[in-house]
């Protein structure tokens, strides 16, 4: 039996975190794509981008360049990753 704490857990253990480089006020979204090995290369990060596959604070995002400042979160691919 599966209780509520335990996909609480489940949840949180889905969720990456990435943080920023000490004195970087942001990245951007190609650039963490590629930072957490979700894709090869800034042509397949640019690709899916624009194809709508990444989302920022639960809004599709087609821009590859958006910036990404501490406290956003990132959809992609099943991931969700967290920018501290």
């Amino acid at each position: 039996m599966t209780t509520g704490s335990d996909l609480q857990k489940k949840e949180f253990s889905r969720m990456e975190i990435f943080n920023l480089r000490s004195g970087d006020e942001f990245i951007k979204l190609g650039q963490l794509l590629k930072a957490v090995g979700a894709v090869e290369s800034g042509v397949e990060a640019k690709d899916a981008i624009q194809e709508g596959h990444a989302s920022v604070n639960g809004e599709t995002e087609t821009r590859r360049g958006r910036k990404l400042y501490a406290g956003d979160t990132v959809s992609f691919d099943g991931r969700e990753i967290k920018i501290q």
